[in-house]
This record gives structure tokens, sequence and C-alpha cells, in this order.
């Protein structure tokens, strides 16, 4: 296992991170031994850090972590989330202590090594979307959040970096978090680089730039988009997180890139999981997973190492030739 720096905070972890969300559902819906053995090998592989959150499975992920690590002897890091109801603004700091609070609970723990905004991030705070205003004002979120990690709930505080792009980079530029939860994948890596106009996507230039610049770590997520990268089997799950994607579409985009370069480079999940391991500058990739075995096909992608010039030269052949 190969680790990386995490922006500005001295840590160095794995470049895989176990994700515990409910799209691979495996900490939420395998038995005890399956989520036991799982989370053991991934350990032993030299995988550090457990992503989760409240909202996965209503609490079971963070649940099963809770007595998981009773029962292994590395002890990794430990992010977990917070989720701002935008229709309680007069008590955001009480509603942010009570979620980390309960999470704390449910992960039998006294403090995370990280807590994150779940919510997207706008321009102006409406449905689930909360507006800059409110994460950056005095008494709003990045206070909130700090006032517990000043308590010492948690080590470090960070975003999820969905939404208004222009919002997303003042929040990173404010110099106020560590990490940044960045969309990052096959089908659109925008993130952290130009794309043809033919290709579509949800534009996310500049974030990891702005990212490394202010010394906030990017960790990738949505690495296999929900799955529909990793293969046209669908589980029902599938929730993609970019304005004007489909299912539809981002099937007939995955579909095109592999009919162009096949299994050339691994299955289809290694391929995707190879292209974002060569953005060297994103300090880690979270995986979810609903099976085991899709854990060691994980390792075995990492242990290949990034994606090569040729598979990235292949990878852009597609981008400039795609026809909607």
């Amino acid at each position: 296992m190969n680790y990386r720096a995490f922006g500005a905070t001295g840590l160095s972890i794995s470049e895989l991170v176990l994700g515990g969300g409910a799209v691979g559902g495996l900490l939420i819906d395998k038995d005890d031994d399956t989520r036991l053995a799982t989370v053991k090998c991934a350990l032993s592989a030299g995988i550090n850090w457990i992503d989760t959150a409240p909202s996965y499975g209503q609490g079971r992920s963070e649940e099963a972590l809770g007595w998981i690590l009773k029962e292994v002897d590395q002890k990794p890091y430990i992010s977990t989330k917070i989720n701002v109801d935008t229709r309680d603004m007069f008590d955001v700091a009480g509603q942010i202590e009570r979620s980390l609070t309960e999470s704390l609970q449910r992960l039998d723990s006294d403090k995370v090594t990280l807590l994150q905004l779940h919510n997207r991030i706008g321009q102006q705070t409406e449905g689930r979307t909360i507006g800059l205003g409110d994460v950056l004002k005095p008494y709003g979120v990045l206070d909130a959040m700090e006032a517990l990690r000043d308590a010492g709930l948690t080590d470090h505080i960070g975003i999820t970096a969905l939404g208004d792009v222009t919002a997303l980079t003042k929040v990173i530029k404010s110099n106020r978090i560590a990490s940044a939860q960045v969309y990052y994948n096959l089908l659109n890596p925008s993130a952290g680089r130009s794309m043809p106009a033919n290709w579509p996507h949800y534009n996310f230039t500049g974030i990891i730039d702005t990212c490394i610049e202010h010394q906030v770590a990017p960790m990738n997520i949505r690495v296999f988009s929900a799955g529909i990268i990793a293969t046209d089997e669908r589980h029902g799950r599938e929730q993609p997180l970019t304005p004007g994607d489909t299912v539809e579409s981002e099937t007939h985009k995955a579909q095109a890139m592999f009919q162009s370069i096949n299994e050339d480079y691994g299955t289809r999940a290694q391929t995707a999981l190879r292209f974002a391991l060569a953005q060297n500058r994103l300090s880690c990739v979270v995986i979810g997973l609903a099976e085991p075995e899709y854990l060691d096909e994980a390792l075995a992608a990492a242990e290949l190492g990034p994606l090569p010039q040729d598979g990235l030269n292949a990878v852009n052949d597609v981008y400039s030739s795609y026809v909607v």
C-alpha cells in the first residue's frame, strides 16, 4: 500500500480509504462475520482510514464500526460527517454538536480524525444546499465545527465539495478546513483537468488546484460513479450526484469508454481506480464495496499502480471523439 500526505495535517494516509456508504453498503447490509473479515483484510493490507456518516444506513455504518474496531488490533483514522437541516438555521451549532455527539456514541469513541460537512454548498441556502454565507459567517457552520475541534471531539474539519464551484472555491480559500471530498472519476475528472466541450460533464474545474494551493487534502469520492463505471449490472442504489447526469447518461459514457479501451488495464473497476490513482494530487481514493471480493479487486488494482500514460492517452481519445 502506498501512502500520501493529507494536506497540511502531517498525516500520512493510505491511497485507498475504505468507504462505509450506502451505495456499496457492505458495512450496512452484510452479516457481522463478513463485515469484520472485510475490515480486518483492509487493515492488514495497509488501509489506515475508514470513512462513514450518520446518514449511511441511518447510523448502521457507524454502529458497525463501533463494535468492529474493538475487535481489531490496528486503529485506523475515522472520518464522519454532519448534515445541517436547513429548515432550522437558528440552531446550527446545536445541530452540529448533537450530530457529532450521536455519531461518537454509535462509534463508541471519544473523537474522530475528521468531521466533514455533508451538505452541498451554494450561493444561497435552499433545499438541502447550504449557502456560502451560512458556512463562513460568524456563528455559522465552520465556527460550530471549529468549536468541536477545539473541544477535542475531532482533530480536523472538512467539507464535501459538491454544489456551486465558485462557493466551494471560496470555502477552500478560507484556510479554515483540512480537507474536501472531491468528485473525480473516469467519467468526470474536471476537478483536476480541463475537459473537451463535446464530453458532457458538470464542471468542477479548479477544485483540486485550489485545494493544493491552500494545503487542503482532496479526498476522491465516487470513483466508480455509484457502480455505473464498474459494471452494467444495476442494484437500484445508483444516484448520480452531479447536475445533468442520470443513470442513463452515465451508462452511455461508461459504455463508450470501455468499448474503446476494453479491459486492457484490468477490470472496469480496476481501470477506474487506476485512473484516479494517476491523479497524484489526490490525497486518497475512497472506495465503497458491496462484496468482500471487491476489496481484493481494488487492492490488486493498487498493486498494479496508476494507469500508465498509454492508458491515459486512450481515455483522452474517448473524451475527444465522444458523440452523444
